[in-house]
Order: C-alpha cells, then sequence, then structure tokens
C-alpha cells in the first residue's frame, strides 16, 4: 500500500514538473512577449505616434485638422560629450537651457532609465533641417517628427478645447494608457472624445549592446506596431453660425447656446470672453495668462456658469400651475406695478390689469406669476407647503433642471432648484411659508441654472413638452454615441399644456392685440419667432440679460438661449443677439444692419465685476 502511494506522488511530481517545463518553454522560446518585457533595458522602442483624428462641423467644415511639428528628442544613456555652443547655435536656444536640461537628466537618471525625453518641442523647420544635417555628431539626440492640432476655422477655444503634453497626475489617472511625452485633449470636445480622437502609438523596437549602442532591428521588424490614426469626429455644430455667434459676443460676458430641438444637437455654444484658437495652438504659451485673466476667459459660461434664470423660468411655473390646475389660461390676477403682500412687493412694470396668461407672457408680469406660485404651493391637497414645494422641485427637475443634463460636453455644472430641505435647512421647519420664498416665482432666489439648461427649456417647449438630451457630437462610422442622445425625455407636465404658453411668447415677440411685447423690438417677418425676456436680479453688479426663443412657431428648427452678464433688461442685450443668430440660421443672412452693428460694436464689459 505504501508503495503504491510513492509510486503516486512520483507521477503527480512528474507531470507538475512538465508542465512548468512546458510554461518555460513557451515563455522562453515561443511566447516573445515574455522575452520583449523582461529586456527592455537591450530594447529600445522607438514610438510612432499617430496623427489626431479631425474634428468636423456638421456640414462638413474642419474646425481642428493637424499640421507637422518637430521636437528634439534625448536619451540621457546614449549621450557622449558634445559641443553645446554648437548644439545651441543650431536649435537656436541658449546654452544655458541645454545644460539645465542635461542636468535634470542626470539628477533623475534612476528613473528615467534608457527612456527618450522631450527636450524641444515645435521647433521650427528651419531649425530641424539643420539639425538633422548634423545629428550623427550629437549622439543620444534625435529628431521626431509628429502632427499637432491646427485650426483652419475659428469656432472658439473653449469648445473645441486644447491638446497638452501629460502630466504625472494625468497619467495616474489613466494608467497604462499615457507615458511622459504623449498629449492628450484637456478641455472642450478634444477631452470630450479623446479616446477616438487620439489613435493607438505604434513602435520600432532596436537591440541594444551591453554599451547601449543600437545594433539592429529586433526580428527584423516582425514584432514593430504600426500606428493607428486617430478617428474622425463630426460634431452637430455649424461652423457658420458659432463664428457669427462669436463676433456678436465680443465685448459683452456671457454665452449663447443654439439647440436644433427635434434632435437635441447643439449648433453653437458661444462662451465670452472665450479663448481665441490662435492662443490653442500655443496653449503652453498662453495658459499661465488665461489662468490668471480675471475675465476667466478659460471657464466656459455656456456649461459651467450658474446664473439665476430670472423671468424666463416663469414659463415653468405657468406650465407647473397648468398642470396642477390651480392655474387655467383666462385666469384673471392683478398687478399694480407688482405683487403686493404686507411690506412686500415685488416689483413690476406697467401695464393693464388684470390679465390672462398669454399676456403675463407677453408682458413678464411678475405679480401674475408670483400669484400662480402662491396656489400651487398652497394647494390644499398636499397638506402643507413643504409637501407641495417638493412636488413643484419635481416638475422643475423633469424639466431638466437641478442637476446635470447629461451632455457629452465636459465639465457640465448642474444649478440647483429648492426643496423643503432647503428652507428647512435655511429658516427652520416650520418657520417658514410662500411670502418667505415667493421670490423663486420668476426666477430668483435660491434657483439657478445654466445657460444650457436655458437652451434647452426653449427647446423643450418648442417641442411642446419633451427634449433630447443636449449633445455635441454626431454618429458617424466608427463613432458611436449614447442612447440618452437618441431618446426623448418629457416633463411631468402633460404635452397638451404647453401650446398654451406658446401663443404668449408668439406674442412677447410679434405683439398682441393692442399691445406690444416685451420683445417686439426683435421680430422678424416671416420667421415667427417665439420668445420669452428676462431681467435677472445680480447681487454682483446690474442686472442680467436673458432671453430664450425657438422659431418658427410650428415645426421649429432652431432653440436659442442669450445670457448676457451685466447687460440689464433683456429686450436691450439678449433679445437681439439671441434673434440675429435665429436669422442667420434660418435664412443665410441677416436684414437688420443697425440692430447688428449696435450689438458687433457694443462693448459692456466695463460692467463685469472682474474676480
Amino acid at each position: 500500500m505504501a508503495l503504491e502511494k510513492s509510486h503516486k506522488l512520483l507521477i503527480g511530481l512528474g507531470a507538475v514538473a512538465l508542465i512548468l517545463l512546458g510554461r518555460i518553454f513557451t515563455i522562453q522560446i515561443i511566447d516573445d512577449k515574455y522575452k520583449i518585457n523582461a529586456s527592455n533595458n537591450s530594447m529600445l522602442y522607438d514610438i510612432i505616434y499617430p496623427t489626431r483624428g479631425v474634428i468636423y462641423d456638421r456640414n462638413g467644415k474642419i474646425l481642428v485638422g493637424n499640421k507637422v511639428a518637430y521636437d528634439i528628442m534625448v536619451t540621457p544613456k546614449e549621450v557622449q560629450p558634445f559641443d553645446t555652443l554648437m548644439l545651441a547655435d543650431i536649435l537656436s536656444v541658449e546654452p544655458s537651457f541645454i545644460k539645465e536640461k542635461m542636468a535634470e537628466y542626470e539628477r533623475n537618471r534612476s528613473r528615467i532609465g534608457w527612456q527618450s525625453m522631450v527636450m524641444l518641442k515645435q521647433l521650427p523647420a528651419e531649425s530641424y533641417m539643420r539639425f538633422a544635417e548634423v545629428q550623427y555628431k550629437f549622439p543620444g539626440f534625435k529628431g521626431q517628427v509628429r502632427s499637432i492640432r491646427d485650426y483652419p476655422f475659428n469656432a472658439g477655444g473653449n469648445l473645441l478645447g486644447h491638446v497638452s503634453e501629460v502630466d504625472q497626475n494625468y497619467i495616474r489617472k489613466h494608467p497604462g494608457e499615457y507615458r511622459p511625452g504623449d498629449y492628450a485633449g484637456k478641455t472642450g470636445i478634444e477631452s470630450a472624445r479623446e479616446k477616438d480622437l487620439r489613435g493607438e502609438k505604434g513602435y520600432h523596437i532596436y537591440l541594444r549592446n551591453s554599451k547601449g549602442q543600437i545594433e539592429s532591428s529586433y526580428k527584423d521588424g516582425q514584432m514593430d506596431k504600426e500606428a493607428v490614426p486617430g478617428k474622425d469626429v463630426i460634431t452637430t455644430i455649424d461652423a457658420e453660425l458659432q463664428h457669427f455667434g462669436q463676433m456678436l459676443m465680443q465685448g459683452k460676458a456671457g454665452s449663447v447656446v443654439a439647440i436644433e430641438p427635434s434632435t437635441g444637437e447643439i449648433l453653437t455654444l458661444v462662451s465670452s470672453p472665450g479663448i481665441d484658437v490662435d492662443k490653442l495652438a500655443e496653449i503652453n504659451k498662453w495658459y499661465n495668462t488665461l489662468v490668471s485673466d480675471p475675465y476667466r476667459p478659460m471657464n466656459n459660461r455656456a456649461v459651467q456658469g450658474v446664473y439665476p434664470p430670472g423671468s424666463v423660468f416663469k414659463l415653468v411655473n405657468g406650465l407647473i400651475g397648468l398642470q396642477e390646475g390651480t392655474l387655467q389660461p383666462g385666469s384673471l390676477f392683478p398687478c399694480a406695478h407688482g405683487y403686493t403682500l404686507g411690506d412686500h412687493r415685488p416689483g413690476c412694470h406697467g401695464h393693464k390689469s388684470p390679465i390672462n396668461l398669454d399676456e403675463a407672457i407677453m408682458m413678464s408680469c411678475n405679480s401674475y406669476f408670483t400669484f400662480a406660485l402662491r396656489d400651487i404651493l398652497e394647494n390644499r391637497k398636499y397638506g402643507d407647503i413643504g409637501a407641495a414645494l417638493d412636488k413643484w422641485n419635481e416638475y422643475v427637475q423633469s424639466f431638466g433642471f437641478g442637476h446635470k443634463l447629461g451632455s457629452d460636453f465636459p465639465s457640465e455644472t448642474g444649478g440647483s432648484i429648492p426643496s423643503s430641505r432647503t428652507y428647512n435647512r435655511l429658516y427652520g421647519k416650520g418657520w417658514w411659508k410662500f411670502a418667505t420664498i415667493k421670490s423663486i416665482s420668476i426666477g430668483q432666489g435660491e434657483v439657478t441654472v445654466t445657460p444650457l439648461q436655458i437652451a434647452n427649456l426653449a427647446a423643450t417647449v418648442a417641442n411642446r413638452g419633451w427634449y433630447i438630451v443636449p449633445h455635441i457630437i454626431k454618429e458617424s462610422p466608427g463613432v458611436e454615441i449614447e442612447d440618452r442622445f437618441k431618446e426623448r425625455q418629457y416633463t411631468m407636465v402633460d404635452t397638451t399644456q404647453f401650446r398654451k404658453v406658446v401663443h404668449g411668447m408668439w406674442m412677447a415677440v410679434n405683439g398682441g392685440p393692442g399691445s406690444g411685447g416685451t420683445a417686439t423690438s426683435v421680430a422678424v417677418s416671416g420667421l415667427d419667432i417665439c420668445g420669452k425676456t428676462g431681467t435677472a436680479q445680480n447681487p454682483r453688479g446690474a442686472d442680467n440679460s436673458v432671453f430664450i426663443c425657438f422659431a418658427p412657431k410650428d415645426n421649429p428648427r432652431i432653440a436659442v438661449a442669450a445670457y448676457i452678464e451685466n447687460a440689464g433688461f433683456g429686450a436691450t442685450w439678449a433679445a437681439p443677439i439671441a434673434s440675429l443668430i435665429v436669422e442667420k440660421y434660418l435664412t443665410g443672412e441677416t436684414r437688420r444692419p443697425e440692430m447688428e452693428r449696435r450689438v458687433l460694436e457694443g462693448n459692456l464689459m466695463s460692467r463685469v465685476k472682474k474676480d
């Protein structure tokens, strides 16, 4: 019995030994990848950088292309004594620059190993050619040709974003994907579609001898890998409209966002003041200047700016009242230059009284919508104002407010919509009532939004109750977009209610019987623009000018939001800018030269508070 167990043990040990020997044979003889990984010190990987994908507008115009750039690389362990003055003269740099670089490499010798480092970026072609002629005199130094971004069309740096060299923090966040000297999209579309645009690096593998000198190509190049170019990306942007919007916003702080309502595709996304594309091409040179600019040009106001919406928010409260049954289109409320409640009086401009819903939208009556929200929040079916406010919060969230919309554009913020918890925290439970929070009825107080969100509101009303999450990338061969950019998102307000506010928006621009609306100065014959003005109070200075609109009234093709900081009444600056965008998109031209000239020449930056 003992002998039998001994035989079984020997057989088992033999089997294990055979498996181990087979595995070792595979690793050392058959499978080259293990040999390559274990022999990095005797091999040189000469990286081949792929061409980055091209970014197009919706009509095929190139927004971001590529051009050739020349870098000087150095492999410190291969460097031999060289003529510093000669190399500095060839590269048109100070000798101290080369000395400092070599000293830095020496300090980090153990970490760098046999890696090649980028010593000088974007060398002029003339200097690169001079170096190429005498490269043999400088062992360890070599030239590298790569592509960098080119901007044939000024579509705005905040929209397009910039590409720059990755740092250690970026490398840690993307393990195994990048190494020192690589470039990646850091903002805008470049960042949003980095995985599509970057492509895949290739390499040539060379063998070194014991002195670190290159002897030959490894396996005659059989293990080399070709670089895979990045995928081209088609955006939803209309380049001509984007450029026009940027021109209109010169000298102003704020943003303009235009959306195609039926698809959720973003036609323009303008942030001003912004980054000129000329600075994108040399972002490292301009970065510190841009970051320290008190007007914050690197902050994309369209998706990151958080503001009170002002009177455009009245549409939301009106629609909620209609859905709840506390408001009817024919409901009349008085306005004696404002809503009177004890000593509290939200003011209002002069107009007839009482008025119905259409007239209240047309004339942007503060008093009317204060009454409307009062009836929503004091609705007895909810038991108390806290429960009613939380239901109101649900309605508002369904319009895309109070959270990120989920756009594919990076760094989007969400704004805030108050709930009972908000006011319980501010005032204490049971210590607040409608009079305490009435400012939210006209888009003030604790209500904050982004310009992208109010552009989405315009698109939602244009669609009569639904929206598709706004997005910046079109689906194309090899580039997919997520399902949420194709699906309708319905609000909690029934679609039948929306037509009841659309006519009031049409009257605001085109006028009503016997009276004009707040935006009749921007009406364009034949376009049937529907709009809503807003003047948002601003604790940092003059009021903000706000306007949302869509056109035509039936089967709308464009929805626009203009938000201009410290610019006063909505009809003064925001409405002309938005209406010119609509006219340009729908007709291909503008035929209001005086208005266009006034907007183009208008400079409001002196009103804007600097950070």
